[in-house]
């Protein structure tokens, strides 16, 4: 078991979040309490068709921007002492020997690897692994495919978070358990698979992986200059966005969970052994010894938004009872299909009656989503994963009290106030494991 050994009280923990629309960061200091944060918006992605791509450098320099705008809120020389980033799952790109990616980035959206997807899918079978979270035209690991056919002589096919730590640290071909997984990563025998060779995909090609938090390098002089950070920092590991934000809350015992009440709706708890459920949308992620077991409902916010404005939501709430169910039986969703707790695809948004009192159905929207939440967490305890002991909540969601109280009412476990709800304080947070945990990288 790695060594732990005490952090000074002043240490600083920067964390970098790169979402679709911008650059996040955040400094926590040892107790977890944000020092200074900052954002820099990102240009859109390019979007036509199936495709949908990004200037890799436009995320370069909106971290440096982020980084400079971060450091002015300080009053004095900070004592950052580690820093890490994540990034959208499922975004790669494709570099030279240098780290200069060689065109632009395939985003996690990006759906043209289709027939990329298809020969996947042979191999996976063949290899047993038809539940592999890198199955399907949007997984990291067919979007590499594409790359591939396209830069055969790539040095690296990197994701999102590996580029950005790479140019940090001048150092490329690394990368983290959590951005590996869609690419084809076995987290559990913690090495990539055998059956990548059926796909003429060379392991020297994919990044060396390592386990979120862990210090693998230090701050270039280069990236010092460019970022306003001081060099030989330390460099850990990095996750994807949506684990990120799990560990910002301050969730960490098995069984702990989070619901991010976006305009989706997205479920996790940790559990102490891995589930996965191809049909339901149901995969893994390795945190240390421990496993956080997600799934994903196309219901959420933006259905409520179909209907009611923030404003309009903001009226009506007080004139609800929360304790005191409508008897409407709805499942909001905004368009038909559904992946999670149900898998069908035809699924259709069941939303009528429709009261003439728009609180009462608005309360009745509030009912179905906190029904498919319970829903969702029964499906994951049926797949394997603990029922939860306790209950945090992040998202626009979260500030409402009557749908709260309705959650509470319906799931009947503790709920517990996130102690952040930014990507950037969960990246935070890893870095803090590399400040606290010895080890041979870096």
């Amino acid at each position: 078991m790695a060594a732990t050994r005490p952090r000074p009280a002043d240490a600083l923990s920067l964390g970098i979040d790169l979402g679709t629309s911008g650059c996040r960061a955040a400094l926590l200091d040892a107790h977890g309490h944000v020092q200074a944060f900052a954002r820099t918006d990102l240009p859109p992605a390019h979007q036509a068709g199936p495709l949908s791509e990004q200037d890799p450098h436009h995320w370069w320099q909106a971290l440096c921007a982020t980084t400079h705008a971060l450091l002015t809120q300080l009053t004095s020389a900070p004592r950052i002492e580690a820093l890490c980033v994540d990034g959208t799952s499922g975004s790669v790109l494709a570099v030279d020997g240098a780290g200069e990616p060689l065109g632009p980035a395939l985003m996690y959206d990006d759906q043209r690897a289709r027939e990329e997807a298809q020969r996947l899918a042979t191999v996976l079978a063949a290899a047993g692994q038809t539940d592999s979270p890198s199955s399907g035209a949007g997984s990291g690991l067919a979007r590499i495919l594409w790359l591939r056919a396209r830069y055969p002589d790539a040095a690296h096919f990197l994701h999102q978070a590996d580029w950005l730590t790479g140019r940090l640290m001048g150092d490329y071909g690394h990368s983290d358990e959590n951005n590996a997984l869609k690419s084809g990563y076995d987290p559990v025998a913690r090495r990539w698979p055998d059956w990548l060779a059926e796909l003429a995909l060379p392991e020297s090609q994919l990044p060396r992986v390592h386990p979120p938090g862990t210090r693998i390098g230090r701050l270039s002089a280069e990236a010092a200059r460019a970022t306003g950070l001081p060099a030989g920092l330390p460099v850990a590991a990095g996750t994807t966005d949506s684990t990120a934000a799990f560990l910002a809350t301050g969730a960490h015992r098995p069984g702990e969970a989070v619901t991010s009440l976006g305009s989706t709706l997205v479920l996790k708890v940790l559990a102490e052994r891995p589930v996965v459920n191809k049909a339901y949308g149901v995969y893994s992620q390795r945190l240390g010894d421990l496993w956080l077991v997600g799934g994903a409902s196309n219901s959420g916010g933006a259905v409520l938004r179909a209907f009611f404005s923030d404003a309009d939501m903001a009226r009506l709430t007080p004139q609800l009872d929360a304790d005191t169910p409508t008897g409407l039986d709805y499942y909001p969703l905004h368009r038909p299909g559904e992946r999670f707790p149900f898998n069908d695809p035809e699924l259709a948004p069941r939303l009528a009656p429709r009261p003439a009192d728009d609180a009462r159905f608005f309360q009745g929207l509030l009912e179905g989503l906190a029904q498919i939440e319970y829903t969702g967490y029964r499906r994951l305890a049926e797949l394997g994963a603990p029922w939860p002991v306790n209950l945090r909540t992040v998202g626009g969601g979260s500030r409402n009290p009557a749908w709260t109280r309705i959650r509470q009412r319906l799931l009947g476990v503790p709920f517990v106030t996130a102690e952040h709800d930014e990507a950037a304080c969960g990246a935070a947070r890893l870095a803090q494991r590399a400040l606290t945990t010895n080890n041979n990288n870096g």
